[in-house]
């Protein structure tokens, strides 16, 4: 390797050295959570904030931000935890069930079978002996044979999530994200503060998961503090414009 490509090859994100390509490519693919973590952190961040603000809105008791706002994060949090916990387990369930039919269908006519994978190969351009060989290949392992037709013909990702997981980390990010708002307001009961605190917290979310996007991460912050404060100023205007319709029922 020349000095040219060594400089060119220390900007890339993974080694492409034979034994490292080899290494990489025998783990098993392994699920992301980083859609869960960000729905639970901003879901967690707005409805807070919106508590906080709806009731200042309305020139309520802080107090009422307390009760409101402990009541959201553990009531809202687990409800957010065990749906995305039935959600993703019903993922998990209509794969397996799809890898229980093509398993059926590989016993019961694998000479079908082996005619739609021979048909998907040949769309992505393979032809005679070399697609003749890719399809024994595959083919050749019931489990490999299952498992590419789930991903070729029903689009199903291979890395299959755990719903455990995935509802801990919606969770677990909606309650630490949605203390931010709650607990910079209860400090000195200022909503300047609670805006604030809140604004920073929807330019990390947003700024971190940009090291998983192609966005540098100003501009993702940027892009998530517009979302959340959009959101969350729209529970201040409700709670404004109903301010005296609390005053006069209470």
């Amino acid at each position: 390797m020349n000095e040219e490509s060594a400089a060119a090859g220390s900007t890339l994100e993974h080694s492409h050295e034979r034994d490292e390509i080899r290494a990489r490519l025998a783990e098993d693919a392994q699920p992301n959570y980083l859609r869960d973590w960000i729905y639970g952190g901003i879901d967690g961040t707005v409805t807070t904030f919106a508590i906080v603000a709806g009731v200042v809105g309305a020139d309520m008791p802080g107090s009422v931000v307390l009760v409101l706002g402990m009541a959201n994060l553990i009531a809202d949090g687990f409800a957010m935890g065990a749906g995305n916990f039935s959600a993703t387990k019903a993922e998990v369930d209509d794969y397996e069930r799809l890898l229980a039919i093509e398993r059926k269908h590989i016993a019961v006519d694998p000479n079908g079978e082996r005619e739609e994978i021979r048909q998907i190969f040949a769309r992505k351009g393979f032809a005679g002996d070399e697609l003749e060989r890719i399809v024994d290949v595959i083919t050749a392992d019931e489990d490999r044979w299952a498992k590419t037709m789930t991903v070729e013909e029903y689009g199903l990702s291979p890395a299959v999530k755990s719903p455990v997981r995935a509802a801990l980390s919606t969770a677990a990010a909606f309650v630490l994200c949605g203390l931010v708002p709650l607990a910079s307001y209860l400090l000195a009961y200022s909503f300047g503060l609670s805006v604030a605190a809140t604004g920073l917290v929807f330019f990390a979310i947003g700024a971190a998961k940009s090291k998983w996007s192609l966005s540098d991460w100003f501009r993702s912050g940027l892009e998530t503090l517009a979302i959340g404060m959009s959101a969350a100023g729209l529970s201040y205007v409700i709670g404004y414009a109903l301010k005296a319709l609390v005053h006069v029922s209470l």
